[in-house]
């Protein structure tokens, strides 16, 4: 009889858990900040006019955003906008079977398909005070008349590039760093959270 694949991997801010548990805030400027590691990332290259565009999109079962900002869905897959030729595609199906249904479709036209899911993390910033903690350190306007659901940017949040994509109108944000930017990241949003345990000041 095999033996169980033990998963061995070590998340980048799994030290950070139960600080982060610990930070949450309840009520009218709830707030809470949580990490969901290990999401299939895949770095998609494609000329978006191409046969093998189509064959991509047939895949993924969704089209390929064209704009800045947009995202598209389907099923396990959502597909981020980058640049012109460029996609991020996250997933919840293994990385192993994206990638490889990804290439099987890109075949040989020009363009590229990289599992790149070790070089960040996810964060997830949610509750009604979570705009304005990320209003702290992102010059984005994220007022709902500009940045709502669906959408997903490049920006920074302090000092730290991220890749900012709110899923909900709760609001849900969730944020991308790199894996070695993901401590100090969260430090600074578990800081940015602090003010909201207190009354509002009328």
């Amino acid at each position: 009889m095999a033996e169980p694949t033990i998963d061995a991997r070590v998340s980048p801010l799994a030290h950070l858990a139960q600080r982060m548990r610990a930070a949450t805030v309840t009520g009218a400027r709830g707030v809470a900040l949580t990490e969901r590691p290990f999401v299939t990332m895949v770095n998609l290259r494609v000329d978006p006019a191409s046969e093998a565009a189509a064959r991509i999109e047939k895949t993924l079962n969704t089209p390929l955003p064209r704009q800045c900002g947009r995202t598209t869905a389907s099923g396990p897959h959502t597909v981020v906008w980058l640049g012109p030729d460029e996609w991020l595609v996250l997933s919840r199906t293994e990385a192993t079977a994206v990638t490889a249904g990804l290439r099987e479709a890109l075949a040989e036209s020009p363009g590229s398909v990289v599992d790149v899911s070790a070089n960040r993390t996810t964060l997830e910033l949610s509750g009604p005070a979570a705009r304005q903690v990320l209003e702290k350190g992102c010059p984005l306007d994220l007022h709902p008349r500009v940045f709502g659901p669906g959408r997903a940017v490049s920006t920074t949040v302090g000092p730290v590039a991220v890749l900012l994509w709110q899923t909900d109108d709760r609001p849900t944000y969730r944020l991308f760093p790199r894996s070695s930017f993901a401590d100090y990241l969260a430090r600074w949003l578990i800081d940015a959270m602090g003010e909201y345990r207190r009354p509002e000041v009328p």
